[in-house]
């Protein structure tokens, strides 16, 4: 089978907690040769600590003028700035079930260490709060994230499956 180019400079990754975004990110940076940022990592501080909205967007602002990259994460309050840079958006639309398992793996993974994709300090967890959005995801996060992406001038893919999701991402050359 012949290989399509991957032509696609400015990728945003969304989709419920634990569907994999940063892990896809990881591998399509590496694949394509695109830098990778994850908005926990702009967002939290060590020790689960916020930066304020200001320095959260300025931080993103200076990301998204950048020629390329993929940005994982869902941050809702910042999805339509996003999109306006974007060329291309991935929506990990799994399984509620799936997304709270690979959650919980991930914490026993990452148990007492601080994950890759998010600032050093913030160690693995899934508290209620956490748990509780994973559960809403599909009523609440989906549905805006869905209509926005209808009404953008953004390419975008939704996967309903990681399987579905390997096989696409297989069909580009590297």
């Amino acid at each position: 089978m012949l290989k399509k180019e991957f032509t696609y400079k400015k990728i945003l990754i969304v989709g419920c907690g634990g569907a994999g975004k940063s892990t896809l990110a990881v591998e399509m940076g590496k694949r394509f040769s695109l830098p990778v940022i994850h908005l926990d990592k702009i967002w939290w501080l060590p020790n689960w600590i916020t930066r304020t909205r200001k320095e959260f967007d300025e931080l993103l602002g200076r990301e998204l003028k950048k020629s390329s990259w993929i940005i994982d994460g869902n941050y809702n309050r910042t999805f339509h700035e996003r999109l306006k840079y974007a060329d291309f958006c991935i929506f990990l639309d799994y399984p509620t079930r799936l997304c709270l398992k690979s959650a919980y793996e991930r914490v026993e993974r990452y148990k007492g260490k601080t994950r890759p994709d998010i600032t050093e300090g913030c160690a693995e967890r899934v508290d209620s709060e956490f748990e509780e959005w994973i559960k809403n995801f599909k009523n609440s996060v989906r549905p805006i994230m869905k209509r926005a992406l209808k009404k953008g001038n953004v390419l975008y893919k939704i996967f309903r499956s990681r399987k579905s999701t390997e096989k696409w991402l297989k069909r580009f050359s590297r």
